[in-house]
């Protein structure tokens, strides 16, 4: 059978480049979901805060670090702002790729080492799942926006470590990004909610 000045067999279609990368698309609809099961947990929170008896914070509760985590939350949009200029360097095949995606790694840690000491330091001071509708609800929000971290942190790690074999693609990091931004975007949310 000849082939076409491509090279292609005749009758066989060109394959088209997608609009959209599957690993995009289904990344997109994955944080659509997410959105939407934040929206859920945040409107509880709202309810139940407006709805206490007595005010908000409950009495008797301990005062959540609100400086320590503006510092923490500092960090993790910075990670975000990183994360985006080290796209424009991918992009540019620039070597700034791998120092710009680590320190954007590197925020992500300090966020998660951080957090997680503000949460051994409020355990201490008896704020647990069970100690009243303030501690439930913080660690159900945080909790789960801490495991969207982990992950994306995950993730992230991932990324570099393709990048540091030279195996990364923009199918590869357009996912990453994605998911890195919306767990960088919904935690102003739950800090202005939760800590304020």
């Amino acid at each position: 059978m000849p082939d076409d000045a491509l090279g292609r067999p005749y009758g066989v279609p060109a394959r088209r480049e997608p609009i959209l990368p599957n690993g995009v698309l289904g990344m997109l609809i994955f944080v659509a979901t997410e959105v939407m099961f934040f929206s859920g947990l945040i409107s509880a929170f709202v309810i139940g805060k407006s709805n206490a008896v007595g005010g908000w914070p409950p009495a008797g509760q301990p005062r959540l670090p609100i400086e320590e985590t503006a510092v923490n939350t500092v960090a993790l949009l910075l990670s975000g702002v990183l994360l985006y200029f080290a796209n424009r360097a991918f992009k540019n095949d620039s070597p700034n790729t791998r120092r710009l995606l680590g320190a954007s790694i590197a925020l992500g840690g300090f966020f998660v080492l951080f957090q997680g000491a503000e949460w051994v330091a409020l355990i201490g001071e008896g704020l647990t799942l069970t100690s009243g509708q303030l501690g439930g609800f913080f660690y159900l929000l945080v909790g789960t926006h801490a495991l969207h971290v982990l992950v994306g942190f995950a993730i992230l790690l991932y990324t570099y470590r393709k990048l540091s074999h030279g195996e990364l693609d923009r199918f590869t990091f357009w996912p990453a990004q994605i998911f890195w931004y919306f767990v960088v975007g919904v935690w102003p949310i739950l800090y202005w909610q939760v800590y304020l």
